[in-house]
């Protein structure tokens, strides 16, 4: 008989038919402590209750990275919440995904460490636990604490910490806590995940995924650690003289003032040490071999549903943590999907937008960026061409006219955007456009066509569409049916480990060599491209760029804008690599969506201009939490 943690997330998914029906359950409120640990029961779901204040990364209302990098657009009526972040309407007054204080979507960070501190004092008591049982449940308590004292001190700077539970019953001056230096943060957290690590009380994989899927392993831990050790080694926190005004009661700046070389040695052996963890728990790249159908695909196509199915396809092997307090259901695939033939309009809206800059940003089919191949025509990318030689029909429809943009680009490009005149293959389908790439149908998307506008609210404003993020398992069964395959968000993939080995390996030499090349061309040869060499050596008008410190760190956070496109990471990476300034001053762009013939359709907008100050680096404290608490002092020019 399956087991289902009524008050956990973790187990929230439940597979009793071919469907798998998700279950979203939020925990119930407990009367007092001790009913609380009275018995295994109640102290399981003091345990989902610890787990229920994961971020919902899948959620553009409560996930301030979403959108918030400006990735996706949608029409100004239909304003999500990390949009209005992109937008510049965070303030200290009106706070966007207030993680702090909680509000505007955003879950109270602080009282979801508070229950980690209750349940780690009181699971002593439950006396019907065995030892590996408590043991585990410590473990994953321990893990959320660090995470959610993480997720704050990427997204506020530095912060206090919270060992211990406070009472409400406590003295002010307890409760009124002041910040600490953002090292002093990042050793907190590196302490508690250094501890799991040496401890292994975690299991290194989860025996029955379909109940326990979303519970914290080993891998998660170890990958987490990696994470955070390159955070803290980057240049936002690492020796950021922009801050060197921004100081505690005492004088010390919050945040170091020398850059310290050495922490990109920890982040490398941190990396190093979580892939030999995830490898033996049979964590692997999602490659095209893997793809098993009776299917007639193309080489291209199975690259294309491999990127895909390694982000949306249930219990894939590259996953290291599924958040299951994210569930990509069908409400959010039906925001990404597009109507792909007349009898399905009204049926999905595709209204997630990707910008022109999203497109822009992916490789040419040569692997390397189109400002830099040779063989692309990068002046003439917004020029109108049709497919009159049958080029690669399952990409762009033979015949179709479509913007030089959308040719001759890799395997991920077509396998994470949809596009006006662009193919869209899923493994379920309607009359048989399952059966053959060649039969997967034609986005059509210029006004009045079957994939455009059919009501004010819903419509791509880009001429874009989320490809990467529709379930390679959701499609249209029947004429006016989109049925969806619902999948926990992947929090984080093997193949972002992989970019981070190479990112901490690169900066902790003098120089790239073979062991930096090595990882980032795993994740290029999925995506079926030659090595990083190999490719600017062939085709880039600047040959020796990977053959530099700085022009490889700028090929790997390129690769990692690409690889983990629409996948929220955009919005970190930048800020941790203070590129953000230079990345989100810009114009963000679409089609001219409203136009009917291919001449007005490809004429470029500007659908908002995007900016960015030093003070957008990390989110306002709250106003009133600094009223209330006068030793919190505010972010800079905030």
């Amino acid at each position: 008989m399956k087991r289902m943690y009524k008050f956990i997330v973790i187990c929230s998914v439940l597979v009793c038919s071919s469907s798998c029906n998700y279950l979203e359950v939020v925990p119930d409120n407990i009367a007092t402590i001790d009913h609380a640990f009275s018995d295994r029961y109640t102290a399981e779901s003091f345990l989902g209750n610890c787990y229920w204040y994961m971020p919902s990364s899948a959620n553009p209302n409560a996930s301030p990275a979403y959108m918030g990098s400006g990735e996706f657009m949608h029409q100004r009526a239909m304003l999500q919440t990390s949009m209005l972040i992109a937008r510049g309407a965070q303030t200290a007054a009106n706070h966007q995904i207030n993680m702090w204080g909680g509000g505007n979507g955003g879950k109270k960070l602080w009282d979801g460490i508070n229950n980690c501190n209750v349940f780690l004092a009181n699971i002593h008591k439950v006396m019907d636990l065995t030892d590996a049982e408590r043991k585990r449940w410590i473990a994953e308590v321990e893990f959320l604490k660090a995470y959610y004292h993480f997720f704050l001190l990427r997204y506020y700077g530095p912060i206090h910490t919270v060992d211990s539970y406070m009472d409400v019953s406590e003295d002010t001056d307890v409760v009124r806590q002041e910040r600490q230096t953002v090292d002093e943060c990042f050793e907190y957290i590196v302490g508690i995940l250094d501890r799991l690590a040496e401890e292994k009380s975690l299991p290194t994989t989860i025996s029955n995924p379909r109940e326990e899927l979303g519970r914290i392993t080993l891998p998660v831990v170890m990958a987490v650690r990696a994470k955070v050790l390159v955070t803290w080694a980057s240049p936002l926190f690492n020796g950021n003289t922009d801050y060197a005004n921004f100081k505690d009661s005492e004088g010390r700046p919050f945040f170091n003032q020398q850059v310290r070389p050495e922490l990109w040695n920890r982040a490398a052996d941190a990396c190093r040490e979580a892939i030999d963890i995830c490898h033996n728990a049979g964590h692997a790249l999602y490659m095209a071999n893997d793809v098993v159908n009776n299917f007639v695909l193309s080489d291209d196509s199975k690259i294309q549903m491999a990127y895909r199915s390694a982000v949306s396809l249930r219990f894939n092997h590259e996953v290291i943590w599924t958040n299951t307090q994210s569930l990509v259901n069908g409400t959010y695939q039906d925001y990404m999907i597009p109507h792909l033939r007349q009898v399905s309009q009204g049926v999905t809206s595709g209204w997630y937008s990707p910008t022109i800059n999203v497109a822009e940003m992916f490789y040419t089919e040569n692997g390397v960026p189109i400002s830099e191949d040779t063989n692309f025509d990068y002046e003439g990318r917004f020029e109108r061409m049709s497919n009159s030689s049958s080029w690669k029909t399952y990409n762009i429809a033979d015949g179709g006219e479509t913007a030089k943009l959308n040719y001759y680009r890799e395997n991920r490009f077509y396998a994470s955007l949809g596009f006006d005149r662009g193919k869209w293959y899923n493994f379920v389908g309607h009359n048989d456009w399952e059966k053959s790439d060649q039969n997967a149908p034609t986005i059509q998307a210029r006004y009045n066509e079957y994939s455009s506008m059919y009501n004010p609210n819903n419509y791509s404003s880009t001429g874009y569409f989320a490809k990467k993020l529709v379930s390679v398992n959701s499609g249209f069964t029947e004429q006016h049916r989109f049925a969806a395959e619902a999948y926990g968000y992947p929090e984080m993939r093997l193949s972002d480990l992989y970019l981070l080995y190479a990112e901490a390996l690169n900066e902790s030499k003098s120089g790239p060599d073979a062991e930096v090349y090595q990882w980032i061309d795993l994740v290029r040869d999925r995506a079926g491209l030659r090595t990083v060499e190999e490719s600017w050596r062939l085709y880039s008008k600047n040959p020796n760029k990977p053959s530099t410190k700085v022009g490889m760190r700028e090929i790997i956070q390129h690769e990692r804008n690409i690889e983990l496109a629409l996948e929220s990471e955009n919005y970190w990476d930048a800020r941790r690599w203070k590129t953000a300034i230079r990345d989100y001053n810009r114009s963000l762009k679409g089609w001219n969506v409203l136009r009917q013939e291919a001449i007005e359709y490809y004429e470029v907008q500007t659908l908002f201009n995007q900016k960015f100050s030093h003070k957008d680096y990390f989110a306002p404290v709250p106003e009133y939490e600094i009223i209330n608490n006068p030793k919190l002092v505010q972010n800079p020019g905030w």
